[in-house]
């Protein structure tokens, strides 16, 4: 009989203490997020290049999936330098990490999917991320910029690139980028 009482005191007690953890949960979640959204959205201006390097001995970019002979869904990963300026050698404020494939049958379309990672100056340890389509053939491309981290939590906003060098026998380029970003 004590152990049948005991055991359901037990249960009563966990039933209790789950009932009160969950609605603990809710409100902390909640609270939260009224807190993030009733901060002022920010609108920020990013402007960086980025130095793609698929070729020597320190590559930045490895094909991880060969493609078909035209090179339809080759796959690339990444850890390209973003810096200051447009020489390889300027000042390091983040890395492009992510992957990018081929994507089209009929040009070179590329597919990318990158988190621009900052490790200088007030954006260090925040990041944006970017998913989109890049018709490199085009001059100027633009790609959305569909959330972030750090100062960039909640970001939505779009990326310009423009490819300033691009080198036809190893296919090492840089990319100028132009990132316009609303966060909170």
């Amino acid at each position: 009989m004590t152990s049948f009482l005991s055991h359901r005191l037990f249960i009563l007690y966990l039933n209790i203490f789950t009932t009160l953890l969950a609605s603990s949960s809710a409100i902390f979640w909640e609270n939260i997020f009224d807190t993030t959204m009733k901060r002022m959205a920010k609108t920020s201006h990013l402007h960086f290049y980025y130095h793609d390097i698929p070729s020597g001995k320190n590559p930045t970019a490895v094909t991880i999936i060969r493609g078909n002979e035209l090179s339809f869904g080759a796959t690339y990963m990444i850890d390209d330098a973003l810096t200051e300026g447009p020489d390889h050698w300027s000042k390091l404020v983040g890395r492009a990490q992510g992957m990018y494939s081929i994507a089209s049958q009929h040009d070179i379309s590329l597919l990318m999917i990158v988190n621009f990672v900052f490790t200088d100056g007030k954006y260090n340890g925040s990041s944006l991320s970017m998913i989109g389509s890049n018709h490199v053939s085009e001059n100027v491309r633009e790609m959305p910029i569909v959330g972030g981290s750090g100062i960039f939590r909640l970001a939505k906003g779009y990326a310009l690139a423009h490819t300033i060098w691009f080198d036809q026998t190893n296919r090492n380029a840089t990319v100028e980028y132009n990132v316009t970003v609303q966060h909170f």
